[in-house]
């Protein structure tokens, strides 16, 4: 009886030991696959930064004419002349109506001084051995004087101007504008010759610009009425 139950206990335990031997190179095997399979995956590469364009600057205003030289010109006799006459000071970019009729009667003073200068150069070149040549080279002098008178009216009224003292300004300006003239008239009274080109060139400009600074400044005495 003792040995029956010993031999069935034998049968019992004896697959229980057999498949707990087989099953533990399984179970290790399997541990140490998962230990040394598992495999690390590498990072992603990092996302390329395309920065973008750059951006082109605003297109700027020419400051050449800007919108208050313009329109003030639009105002004036001449609008050419006055576009170039203003335009030429870089100052003009920035000035407001007051800033510009001052620089044109500057730019008339400018060539006042050239028609002074003109005159007495033509002067000196004169041939005093012509019948004629005394007179004319009088007449010339008496040019280059008129322009100089011209040229100091202009910068009495440029003072006017700063002084805000306007109807003035235009009395001064009115005057330079005719201080030529009288060297033309002169010319056509006393006949010694032809007026000079060169000293028309400068009375015709002469003119012109003291009209458009008499245009501008009429604008400021209006504003202020």
């Amino acid at each position: 009886m003792n040995t029956l139950v010993l031999l069935v206990s034998m049968a019992i335990i004896l697959p229980l030991s057999t498949l707990s031997s087989r099953a533990g190179p399984s179970t290790h095997h399997g541990h140490t696959t998962h230990g040394h399979g598992h495999k690390h995956s590498p990072p992603p590469p990092a996302a390329t930064i395309i920065p973008p364009p750059p951006q082109s600057p605003p297109p700027s205003a020419s400051p050449s004419s800007p919108a208050l030289v313009r329109s003030t010109c639009t105002s004036t006799s001449y609008y050419d002349v006055c576009v170039s006459a203003l335009g030429a000071d870089p100052s003009s970019a920035t000035a407001d109506v007051r800033g510009l009729s001052s620089i044109a009667v500057s730019a008339a003073a400018t060539n006042a001084s050239g028609g002074a200068a003109t005159a007495a150069a033509l002067a000196n070149g004169t041939a005093t051995a012509q019948a004629d040549g005394t007179v004319t080279q009088a007449l010339l002098r008496t040019c280059a004087a008129k322009y100089g008178q011209a040229r100091d009216a202009l910068g009495a009224a440029r003072d006017a101007i700063a002084d805000q003292d306007y109807d003035y300004a235009q009395v001064h300006v009115s005057a330079a504008a005719e201080y030529p003239q009288v060297c033309k008239a002169l010319f056509r009274r006393q006949r010694p010759g032809a007026y000079p080109a060169e000293l028309a060139a400068r009375e015709d400009a002469l003119a012109k610009l003291c009209a458009v600074s008499l245009d501008i400044i009429a604008l400021l005495s209006n504003n202020n009425n």
